[in-house]
């Protein structure tokens, strides 16, 4: 079971990496690593489970964030309409998204970030993403609003990519152009 203690925090290397292709089919030991990181998010959502084993909770997890430099990312999450998005992925990859961005109002947290960084963060208002699911299926799933930024978040991590390398140096709370702002 991971654990806060499995999670690496910035200023580790491995979080700076472009993370590597998984060969498909998935290895035994690489479904187990992606099994985990999905357990893990949805045990963080439960109050209970999250105070007994001291986790913090998160709606994303990626595997580099567990010092495994591998394209696999976990997401977890209910969106603004209540809709689950659910997702264990290999290799996901965003394969077309709108020129219209969007951020979330309150700014974006990481559980390998232990600190505030304050600022909006802008990502693409509507993607597109390819993956591998735990089964061996490749997925194509539509997102938009938090879901997207959910995923546009956990595949910068399989690009060395921390949200707040996004936030605008000069004025972070600047509207990012022809963007939505999406409460959180």
């Amino acid at each position: 079971m991971i654990t806060m203690e499995n999670i690496i925090r910035e200023g580790h290397p491995t979080l700076r990496q472009v993370a590597k292709e998984v060969p498909l089919p998935a290895s035994d030991e690489d479904r187990k690593i992606l099994e985990e990181l999905i357990e893990y998010v949805k045990n963080s959502q439960d109050p209970e489970f999250a105070e007994k084993y001291g986790i913090r909770p998160g709606i994303g997890l990626a595997a580099p964030q567990i010092n495994v430099s591998k394209r696999m990312i976990a997401v977890h999450l209910k969106d603004e309409d209540d809709v689950l998005y659910s997702y264990a992925l290999f290799n996901p990859k965003i394969i077309s998204h709108s020129v219209k961005k969007s951020y979330l109002t309150g700014g974006e947290g990481c559980l390998s970030v232990d600190r505030i960084v304050p600022g909006y963060v802008p990502r693409y208002a509507k993607i597109k993403v390819k993956g591998t699911n735990l089964d061996g299926e490749e997925v194509v799933v539509k997102l938009k609003g938090l879901a997207a930024i959910c995923f546009q978040h956990e595949i910068d991590h399989l690009n060395g990519v921390m949200f707040y390398d996004h936030i605008n140096g000069e004025d972070p709370f600047a509207e990012p152009e022809n963007a939505i702002s999406i409460e959180r």
